[in-house]
């Protein structure tokens, strides 16, 4: 009877621990109730371990953390209200300029206080196309490169990119760089070293506890942003980071198909502005700001003819930015909407946006790998693609791994970003993403589109049920904890 005294006491205890966590879910964290049922089946079906998982993964932002990101939104406002000149361009903000795209514009506005700006915009459907061309803008840069990765790489493609970087720090360009704890989690510090001897400064953003690779008690919130900002005039953002299978150089995963943006012109203000609120926070700096200002913000230029917002969403805002934008988009629709994403876990609001879109008529099309990179997330992929199909949405399997993060609204709307379609990208990482506002370039992008369609397999309602058992049974159990990923 001595054991099972133990044992009671055991389950008891972890039955106040549960009860604990519950209310804190409930009333601290204030969590949406599909992801408290989620929670809750680890901590009963796998206790203790669950309540370690719940500390890694679940838990909420400290309040000395919170805190933090508070006063870093601040400065992100006094940077905004700051930059010279910027209120010359945010007439282009109103609704006369963009018709029926006047409330999305507006909403963009309301949510990331970014105007709309004219700008040259390129995108690139492939990692080593625009890596060729941001090694060029990193060689011709005069004062300043802030980069900021959720992976930077120690390989081939990493090494090419730090040289340079190496090179015009040495030069006395003033070179920052923020890598994601997580992302970068098989880079080691040493690498980044380099650019420091060299004259360059490197955070690390939400870095582990004592440093201790494995104690990372903030592992569930990642800096997911790819963005880019040369002499506060060139900029790029999109989804392709610095490793070499995102040039497609492995075949596991190959073909590799992504998506990036450069962006010359005054829309690079608001992702400097990302980079620096993103610096602020990660070296706990105190810089004032305006400093920033006359370093990094050089007078706008009104150039090309590409209506531009950036738009951003992570934990450190109640509103998940990016994901309402999409919903706002989708609803609107009138002729089409196309999605690439590599992981397609979306919630009961982003689902009854694209069964609208679908009933209405709008032509909606989703296009995911057919190789994935992830399992955990690619079962509850097949699960909510199975969904779309048998609602008539046409679903594409992609024959490589589809890593672009896109969306295509009818004959001018283009958004590139770093965002998933999940509930980890619209709540949880930091993201961020550009929503162009132009037929050209829209319908550019909608052959890029058509090609990689050519080169799918488009999956009907049989498709799936020619899945194992296996697989299904894995996309029923994984679909469970999709609140979670």
């Amino acid at each position: 009877m001595h054991w099972a005294f133990w044992v009671l006491t055991a389950f008891g205890i972890l039955g106040v621990v549960n009860l604990f966590l519950l209310v804190g879910m409930v009333f601290l964290e204030k969590k949406k109730p599909q992801t408290i049922i989620a929670w809750l089946s680890i901590l009963t079906f796998f206790p203790g371990i669950g309540f370690i998982f719940y500390v890694l993964l679940g838990s909420g932002l400290s309040y000395r953390t919170r805190r933090m990101l508070k006063k870093k939104s601040i400065s992100e406002k006094d940077v905004l209200n700051n930059i010279r000149g910027l209120q010359t361009f945010s007439e282009v903000s109103g609704t006369k300029n963009f018709g029926q795209n006047a409330e999305l514009v507006k909403l963009c506005f309301d949510m990331g206080g970014y105007p709309c700006l004219f700008n040259d915009v390129k995108y690139f459907c492939f990692g080593f196309e625009k890596m060729a061309i941001l090694k060029q803008d990193l060689l011709s840069a005069k004062k300043s490169i802030n980069l900021e990765y959720y992976i930077f790489a120690n390989d081939r493609v990493g090494k090419e990119i730090m040289d340079i970087l190496v090179k015009k720090a040495k030069e006395g360009v003033k070179v920052k760089l923020i890598y994601d704890s997580v992302g970068s989690k098989k880079t080691r510090k040493r690498f980044f070293r380099k650019l420091e001897k060299a004259g360059g400064e490197v955070a690390e953003f939400f870095p582990p506890f004592m440093h201790i690779r494995m104690i990372n008690l903030k592992i569930n919130y990642r800096n997911h942003r790819k963005i880019v900002v040369i002499d506060g005039k060139i900029a790029y953002t999109g989804g392709i980071n610095i490793r070499e299978d995102h040039m497609g150089m492995k075949k596991k995963l190959s073909p590799w198909r992504d998506a990036s943006v450069r962006i010359e012109g005054s829309g690079a203000f608001p992702l400097q502005n990302i980079f620096l609120d993103d610096w602020r926070y990660a070296k706990k700096d105190n810089t004032p700001v305006e400093n920033y200002i006359e370093e990094y913000f050089p007078l706008p230029q009104q150039k090309g003819d590409v209506g531009l917002q950036i738009l951003t969403s992570g934990p450190d805002s109640k509103l998940q930015k990016i994901k309402e934008a999409y919903v706002k988009m989708i609803t609107s629709a009138k002729k089409r909407v196309w999605l690439q994403t590599p992981y397609f876990v979306p919630d009961d609001v982003f689902i009854s946006a694209l069964t609208i879109a679908q009933k209405s008529g709008v032509d909606v099309r989703i296009m995911l790998p057919a190789k994935p990179d992830r399992w955990t997330v690619f079962f509850p992929t097949l699960s909510y693609a199975r969904e779309m199909a048998q609602i008539g949405v046409k679903t594409y399997f992609y024959n490589g791994f589809m890593h672009a993060k896109t969306l295509l609204v009818d004959d001018n709307l283009l958004s590139i970003g770093s965002c998933n379609l999940d509930n980890r990208s619209f709540g949880l990482n930091f993201e961020s993403t550009a929503i162009m506002y132009s037929e050209k370039l829209n319908n550019q992008y909608a052959l890029e589109m058509k090609k990689d369609m050519d080169n799918s397999n488009l999956a009907d309602e049989s498709y799936f049920k020619k899945a194992p058992a296996l697989s299904k049974i894995a996309q029923s159990v994984f679909r469970l904890f999709a609140p979670l990923l």
